[in-house]
């Protein structure tokens, strides 16, 4: 493996792969070859060892916007270049059920924190070549826009309805501010979604097995993304 020079920060690591449920942070180390680095950041932060190269996996830090684009600036000062997020979505779509993957193209910016980074617009696009390697590792997922918003119980039937219409494709609380964040560091993200419950199907979330084995076949991808990448589909 090429050695890792602790004086460097996360300057020689070939990314960074962000997650959300402490489950899927807990799969990746059992999973891996792990050596954490502490104090780092205000998250977990480890570095694994895949295909002889490095990737740092950060988690523990919370949900939505604000606390997940603080975790990318404090990566980014470490010397990170390159982010995958891996977290769950509630689907906009009838036919994306528990476990579908949503591989995201664009965020719509209905949050806050992207407007810190970038001028109004509607819209904040992922990283396209590291989106399209994760497309080519997940050949099944769906490939699209999502809603990202600060306010999950404040989505009205109204906004389901328009977004479900314009084929939006799931709410999310993380991807536009990190897009934007990732565009004014001049810096790649992309992010990968797995649905847990449903908005225009609404009914209590629930820990579905289905999930929990869309998150693990999305965090391999990932890590492969971020190192070498296309030898091999990671599944559905």
């Amino acid at each position: 493996m090429r050695s890792f020079d602790p004086d460097a920060g996360l300057g020689d690591v070939a990314g960074v792969v962000m997650l959300y449920q402490r489950r899927l942070l807990d799969h990746a180390l059992g999973v891996y070859r792990w050596r954490e680095r502490p104090g780092w950041t205000r998250g977990s932060l480890f570095l694994v060892e895949h295909d002889a190269q490095t990737v740092a996996v950060c988690g523990g830090f919370g949900l939505g916007a604000p606390a997940a684009a603080l975790v990318m600036e404090q990566l980014i000062s470490l010397g990170a270049r390159r982010f995958v997020t891996v977290g769950t979505a509630a689907g906009l779509q009838p036919e994306l059920g528990p476990g579908s993957l949503v591989l995201c193209e664009s965020a719509l910016r209905d949050e806050g924190t992207s407007h810190h980074y970038l001028p109004p617009r509607r819209t904040a696009a992922a990283a396209l070549d590291l989106t399209d390697r994760l497309g080519r590792l997940l050949p099944r997922a769906v490939r699209g826009m999502v809603w990202t918003t600060d306010a999950p119980y404040r989505e009205t039937r109204g906004e389901v309805a328009a977004y479900e219409k314009a084929l939006v494709l799931a709410a999310d609380m993380e991807a536009a501010a990190l897009f934007t964040v990732a565009e004014h560091r001049q810096v790649e993200a992309a992010a990968i979604v797995a649905i847990a419950d449903s908005l225009v199907r609404p009914r209590p979330r629930e820990d579905r097995p289905e999930t929990q084995k869309a998150l693990q076949r999305a965090l391999a991808a990932a890590v492969q993304a971020l190192t070498v990448g296309l030898r091999h589909s990671v599944g559905p």
